[in-house]
């Protein structure tokens, strides 16, 4: 599985670095959300659904492949 984030969409938050934390971070400048990875390994799906389902900008997409 891919994840995808949408920056421009990201309001800084944080809640998706809170549920997934070795999948995302935010920059210092401006909090905007990044990824540490695209493609998380199985034990890190759960916690990046959990990510996609509590971001407020509906930023981030989780791609089967």
């Amino acid at each position: 599985m891919r994840v995808e984030l949408d920056e421009p969409k990201c309001v800084a938050s944080g809640q998706c670095v809170m549920a997934a934390p070795d999948v995302f971070d935010q920059r210092e400048e401006d909090g905007i959300a990044f990824l540490l990875t695209e493609r998380p390994g199985e034990e890190l799906l759960d916690d990046v659904r959990e990510a996609a389902a509590v971001c407020p900008a509906v930023a981030i997409r989780l791609v089967e492949q």
